[in-house]
């Protein structure tokens, strides 16, 4: 009788499993994970409570309804005016996210650089005019923004928005030297974020920062250091103040690379305005040979700086993708190998690493 009763419910065992692969057949990808996401089962919650936290966030990427249902990314990435300026992160991710099939909402600081970005995308890239130093712009942006991702929300915000110059020794500029970076660099991406924050609340979406190895250690003076060091600083707040909401907010510390920030033309520019608008006592204390020597080291620097843009943009894709993107991304052989070690040195180690490696003024003790 027992063997019989197992039997018969092996027999019935095997046709609910029959039935069930029927219905796998019957049942799209998409409504058979939505109803694993929102159904728990009774007999395992554990199971399907877990299936529920990894696999609703990849719906949206894998069953996209229509095109109005695609994920929206929102890149605030192009400031430079100069020409190529589109040449950089911003340009390579909006591209290679296009190219996944994931809507980009691109920001471009003037319409010569949207409308070359249109011309190299598909037609879900649309661009908008944003100048992250003006509330107003910035402002009018969001509601764009709003009119296009209306209620599901905006899946991921990148800022990379930046610029480096003018960079020199401390003594070196006025405040309005450092004012002109951290509009840009820091106020600029809070301005942003805080606008826009709802709606990538509302999707439970991830907020993408480009920091910098320089938001780790500070090795020059002006306000590209300390923009970084703020960016670190938002973001580490706001990533605790969001978890409650399931929002992700992750940091990109890309080390050097060929981009418009690490322009020789600009940066040397940016040195010799900056020696110019010195004081006669400033001059005399660090010397003429000084400025050439500091002219050398940044050269040297930049020979050094990695071409493939695309181990940043990578990182970025990731932060957006993945189910568990990480706090911090350091892309570059420098970043992992030199300045993130630095990060971790006592202070006094690495003051004398750049005491020795730096070129000494004229009136040095």
């Amino acid at each position: 009788m027992g063997r019989g009763l197992a039997q018969k419910g092996e027999a019935n065992g095997a046709g609910h499993t029959g039935l069930w692969a029927g219905h796998l057949h019957r049942v799209k990808g998409e409504q058979l994970l939505e109803q694993l996401c929102v159904s728990p089962s009774k007999t395992h919650p554990s199971i399907w409570e877990k299936s529920h936290h990894y696999l609703c966030p990849l719906i949206p990427f894998l069953f996209p309804r229509s095109a109005s249902d695609t994920p929206t990314v929102l890149l605030n990435t192009f400031w430079s005016r100069e020409p190529g300026c589109d040449s950089g992160f911003g340009n390579l991710l909006a591209r290679q996210l296009d190219l996944r099939g994931l809507r980009v909402l691109a920001a471009c600081l003037t319409e010569k650089g949207a409308e070359q970005l249109r011309n190299q995308t598909s037609d879900r890239l649309q661009t908008v005019i944003l100048d992250v130093t003006k509330t107003d712009s910035v402002a009018a942006a969001t509601e764009w923004v709003k009119e296009r991702v209306g209620d599901r929300g905006l899946w991921g915000l990148v800022n990379n928005a930046g610029i480096s110059t003018p960079t020199a020794p401390n003594e070196w500029l006025t405040k309005q030297d450092f004012v002109k970076i951290l509009d840009v660099n820091l106020l600029g991406v809070i301005d942003v974020t805080l606008s826009v924050l709802p709606l990538v609340r509302k999707a439970r979406g991830r907020v993408v920062n480009v920091s910098s190895i320089m938001g780790r250690v500070a090795l020059f003076g002006g306000g590209y250091c300390m923009s970084k060091y703020g960016v670190e600083a938002f973001s580490d707040s706001l990533r605790r103040e969001l978890s409650y909401f399931g929002v992700k907010v992750v940091m990109i510390e890309p080390g050097y690379f060929k981009t418009t920030v690490t322009s020789p033309k600009a940066l040397f520019q940016g040195l010799q305005a900056s020696w110019n608008q010195a004081s006669p006592e400033i001059k005399e204390l660090y010397g003429e040979k000084f400025m050439a020597n500091l002219m050398k080291s940044v050269d040297l620097l930049l020979t050094t700086c990695c071409q493939d843009l695309s181990l940043v943009t990578n990182c970025m894709e990731h932060a957006l993708t993945s189910c568990h993107p990480r706090t911090r991304y350091s892309p570059g052989w420098d970043a992992k190998f030199i300045y993130l070690p630095m990060s971790y040195l006592p202070s006094f180690l690495v003051d004398l690493m750049v005491y020795w490696s730096n070129p000494r003024p004229a009136k040095a003790l």
